[in-house]
């Protein structure tokens, strides 16, 4: 008589006609027609049914068997599916029910817990529970993400997912219902993710979706500050004999800089660089310290910033008008031929005697009032026209000068209300010429002297046309100078802040915080480098936006626009696009 066997495979049970065999395995007829290999260890059962009619018998009784009761049939120890086949049907079964019982107990894993061919183990009561109560969540759970797709499908944004829409999309957590829902629902749709949260309303603003990304980055605590200890004034800092006067940008609160003006009695000029001294009440290992090494710097972005210290302490050490503020001051002494002879280095409080803004300076202090006086008096007019000579002095001096270089712009971003205007400012004006030519002078000459005492900082080097971060003096070719140590900007920059207590170690004669080889210094110029990258590329991508939506509402106006304004419009249209890699140019 021709036999038929009972055999699993690749965890599905199948039923076929017995060809040949041997002691290991055997070839088999499926039902189907096709010819197969079984393993005999690998056979449940061998019948004498028609194979069809067989398979059918099975899984009609296989349904029909309630798994509740069929775990409470079985006892606790390990048993064979033949001792449970007859609790359960309360007779010697038929092959047909041996293979029902086999069926079940192979899809109940919850229930029964395999120990070997035809061997089982019931699940513990508490065990099937929690697993039951796992299978009721996780059905719960698709019902929820089943109402979220047709939602989302439908133009809707639910409520949930609204609340972690950026989070799903910069960094997901796969694991959760909201990830799970917008994914199925992204899928089905054909869109991509970010598509499909414009599609339902889940953007409102590109600056928005920009920033979040950001944040989430870069403070993924948020942008506030905590709990620190605050900082405090130094006490007993001689007074210095001159008022000095800074040079900032409207919005400016970090003003980190200071210039100052005294005629000698030798017929010289002693020129002071006054640069805020936040190092002064902050002690190393502080909570603010901790804040400057972890921030890094300060943010800009159009229309706003994320400072790297409180405003509190800014308050306390920017240098601010009407107050002797805390300051580190280097005094040039400088020939009437403009060229510097000696460097002092002062720790010492300075009188603000005005922050001079570029809006109102600009207006009556630019190459035009230069070349041409018209007469206007206005505050410090005298100085600082001293001090652009000097500043163009200077840049002889760094073999950088050069009349007939056609002038680069940069551009001013002032967003308000969602509204952009963008203005453009020389570069190299004498506003700009002279505060920058000082700053380089001071932060090459600070560099030098740290050198000079075997005192490692921070600087910034430049050959090859690559520029990278150093803790040794090397040369920056760009800027013409043997070294170039950023000490100028200690509210608003780590390395400058690193690079004040050098320099005041180096003055006072203690011993710095960081000496030669010091690891933690390689990594806070790491740490630095890195971050300032991130930080200036976030700027980009913002101004970029704001060139695209500046130059789409100009572009739309009715009115002719000249030549030589519709190239600028076009031009920076073209930067965006480029930076968004969708220019053809």
């Amino acid at each position: 008589m021709l036999m038929n066997v009972f055999y699993e495979e690749s965890g599905n049970f199948k039923v076929g006609s017995i060809v040949s065999r041997n002691d290991a395995s055997l070839q088999v007829d499926t039902q189907h027609g096709k010819r197969a290999k079984v393993k005999s260890a690998n056979v449940f059962l061998e019948f004498s049914a028609p194979l069809g009619e067989f398979l059918t018998e099975v899984e009609r009784l296989a349904e029909d068997i309630d798994l509740d009761f069929l775990w409470e049939c079985s006892g606790d120890d390990e048993f064979g599916y033949q001792t449970l086949a007859e609790d359960y049907w309360g007779h010697a079964p038929s092959t047909a029910e041996a293979a029902a019982i086999i069926t079940r107990l192979f899809s109940a894993p919850m229930y029964f817990y395999k120990k070997g061919k035809g061997r089982y183990k019931k699940a513990p009561e508490e065990a099937l529970k929690a697993a039951l109560a796992g299978i009721e969540r996780k059905k719960r759970e698709q019902e929820q993400i089943d109402v979220w797709v047709a939602e989302l499908k439908n133009g809707g944004l639910p409520d949930a997912i609204r609340a972690q829409l950026m989070a799903l999309l910069w960094k997901p957590d796969k694991s959760t219902l909201e990830f799970k829902a917008f994914d199925q629902a992204a899928r089905e749709l054909g869109l991509p993710p970010l598509r499909l949260a414009e599609k339902v309303g889940g953007i409102p603003s590109v600056p928005d979706y920009l920033m979040v990304s950001f944040l989430m980055e870069y403070f993924p605590k948020g942008t506030g500050f905590g709990k620190y200890a605050p900082a405090t004034l130094p006490e007993e800092l001689p007074c210095a004999s001159v008022h000095a006067f800074s040079i900032d940008d409207t919005h400016t609160t970090e003003i980190d800089d200071a210039l100052s003006l005294q005629p000698l009695d030798n017929g010289n000029t002693r020129v002071g660089i006054h640069i805020a001294a936040p190092t002064l009440g902050v002690a190393p290992g502080s909570d603010i310290e901790k804040l400057v090494l972890n921030r890094l710097s300060t943010v800009y972005f159009p229309g706003d910033k994320i400072t790297m210290l409180p405003d509190d302490v800014v308050d306390v050490f920017t240098l601010k008008e009407g107050y002797d503020c805390p300051a580190l001051s280097l005094y040039v002494e400088v020939t009437p031929e403009f060229e510097p002879i000696t460097f002092e280095n002062r720790i010492e409080k300075v009188r603000i005697a005005a922050n001079l803004r570029h809006d109102q300076l600009e207006q009556v202090f630019n190459e035009d009032t230069l070349l041409n006086d018209p007469g206007i008096d206005y505050p410090f007019k005298q100085e600082l026209i001293w001090l652009w000579q000097f500043a163009v002095a200077l840049e002889k001096r760094r073999g950088k000068y050069d009349p007939t270089r056609p002038v680069q712009m940069d551009y001013n971003f002032h967003v308000v209300d969602g509204k952009v205007e963008i203005t453009r400012r020389k570069r190299g004006a004498p506003m700009d010429k002279l505060v920058s030519e000082l700053m380089i002078l001071a932060n090459s000459e600070w560099g030098r002297m740290l050198a000079e005492a075997d005192i490692p900082g921070m600087y910034r080097a430049q050959s090859m046309g690559k520029v990278r971060m150093t803790t040794r003096p090397e040369p920056h070719i760009g800027l013409g100078v043997k070294q170039y140590a950023w000490s100028t900007s200690p509210l608003r920059r780590a390395t400058d802040f690193i690079n004040q207590r050098q320099l005041t170690a180096m003055i006072r004669g203690d011993k710095p915080e960081f000496e030669q080889g010091d690891a933690m210094l390689f990594a806070i110029l790491r740490d630095f480098d890195t971050t300032y990258s991130a930080y200036l590329s976030f700027q980009d991508r913002m101004e970029y936006f704001w060139c695209l939506r500046w130059f789409s509402r100009k572009a739309s106006t009715t009115r002719p626009l000249p030549t030589s304004r519709m190239i600028w419009y076009v031009s920076m249209a073209c930067r965006c696009a480029c930076a968004f890699r969708v220019c053809r140019c």
